[in-house]
């Protein structure tokens, strides 16, 4: 092939339904592939520590159902990464079980079903621990240790282009995957058809987050984007976007202490050469992009683990006496909890919104601050009844706060809420690490059915 199309219509699937407007002109433009990415670690670590989803069942439902059914009308592959936000198996599962319901609900013919899962078990990693591999961590982060795998509640790797690759060579029409580097989804379609991995992961790059690479701003549009042996285009298909120079450049270099160079899975991807150019009003071409593949595959483990039971309490206060002395209020209001609960086996967090104008942020209301502030409240504790008392004094007792320099009565501050609200679980990320593998396939393994009628 001397180029090879692939259209992404949201760069988090399900996060936020896709615009179909958007979509159906890139379906038009008869693309090669249909591909999204539908997760992320930006979401904490609520989702991968409950096995749940971020995004709402119908939000998904909406997008996969989309991609699908142009997919099976034009007659070529769909791919899906990190399914349901962590891609977890029960995640993986969900998706796939959506896809065989819209497709039997559509009357669609049948088609190859491929799948993968990306979950760790805690053992496998234990066992790696206790034979001397070392589990490297991440920005900062000191080894793994056995206590911080005990915290862990679930474990997902996250795989390289080597699960899609082998389904694709098995005829697979349709590809739901497990967690993924968002690069992979795309670049494994390029790589399956021989274009070069330079070309190929910055495929990936660019279409990863769909239209956040195009101007002016507007997330959930769809862009479609061209690789040949020598380079990359990408086209916004939004009729108000364009992807620019200055767009695709910079998307490509946001997020990271070197913006030129960016670790996909198998290598390193460096853009410190790349060219950018506006062959059009809405398309801008890239060359120049490298690739040194790394010595070895080290797999990336993402982890989570409960912390506890979250209550939510929301106040406002607008007595500017007390807007004056707002950490005095906190204070005392700590001090409640702590002799109620004591110093230790809880977490309780204070979040104040307004405060020298916009969250002190904006230099020049700092002459001006706000009329009124709100206090957002927020208590974990192993128990669910422990979280909501807690949080409900700690909320509560803002209201009779003793401030020995004030004159006035009670009544500064007023509730949103005369009573604290259940929240998700609190839960901490416990792996970011790598891990070494013998191959690309060793912890995602691949899983063939078919759909349709």
């Amino acid at each position: 092939m001397e180029s090879l199309t692939v259209i992404c219509p949201n760069g988090h699937l399900g996060f936020a339904p896709l615009k179909p407007d958007s979509f159906d002109l890139g379906v038009d433009a008869r693309p090669d592939y249909i591909a999204a990415d539908s997760g992320s670690n930006d979401i904490g670590p609520v989702p991968l520590g409950t096995d749940t989803s971020t995004s709402p069942e119908s939000w998904q439902r909406h997008d996969l159902e989309h991609m699908l059914l142009a997919a099976r009308k034009i007659k070529v592959p769909m791919i899906i990464g990190s399914s349901g936000d962590t891609g977890t198996n029960s995640r993986v599962d969900k998706f796939v079980a959506m896809i065989k319901d819209i497709a039997e609900q559509h009357q669609l013919p049948k088609f190859k079903l491929g799948y993968f899962y990306s979950e760790v078990d805690k053992e496998t990693v234990r066992s790696k621990i206790l034979s001397g591999g070392e589990i490297s961590g991440l920005d900062g982060r000191l080894p793994l240790t056995e206590a911080e795998l005990d915290a862990t509640a679930n474990i997902v790797a996250m795989a390289g282009v080597h699960p899609f690759r082998k389904l694709l060579e098995q005829g697979a029409d349709v590809i739901i995957g497990g967690r993924s580097s968002d690069s992979a989804i795309f670049a494994s379609a390029a790589l399956h058809h021989g274009f070069p991995e330079n070309q190929a992961y910055y495929l990936g790059k660019v279409l990863e987050c769909a239209s956040f690479c195009a101007e002016p701003y507007g997330g959930k549009e769809t862009v479609l984007g061209e690789i040949t042996h020598e380079s990359v285009s990408v086209t916004a298909m939004h009729p108000g976007q364009k992807c620019t120079v200055a767009s695709v450049a910079g998307h490509a270099m946001y997020e990271r202490s070197n913006p030129f160079h960016e670790y996909v899975a198998g290598g390193l991807l460096d853009m410190t050469n790349c060219d950018y150019k506006q062959i059009s009003a809405k398309t801008t071409r890239v060359t120049g992009a490298t690739f040194v593949p790394s010595d070895g595959i080290r797999v990336k483990l993402e982890g989570a683990g409960l912390l506890g039971f979250r209550f939510v309490g929301i106040a406002g206060i607008r007595d500017p006496q007390t807007i004056a002395r707002v950490d005095q209020v906190i204070e005392w209001a700590k001090t409640q909890v702590r002799e109620r609960f004591g110093e230790n086996g809880y977490e309780l967090h204070y979040n104040v919104f307004g405060r020298d104008g916009i969250m002190g942020m904006m230099e020049p209301l700092r002459d001006n601050p706000s009329h009124e502030l709100c206090l957002v409240v927020q208590g974990v504790a192993p128990t669910k009844a422990m979280a909501e008392e807690l949080t409900l004094m700690a909320t509560r007792q803002l209201f009779y706060a003793r401030l020995s320099d004030a004159k006035g009565t009670a009544g500064g501050v007023s509730f949103i809420f005369d009573e604290v609200l259940q929240a998700s679980p609190a839960c901490t990320w416990t792996l970011n690490h790598t891990m070494s593998v013998a191959d690309g396939l060793e912890l995602f393994p691949t899983k063939m059915t078919s759909a349709g009628v």
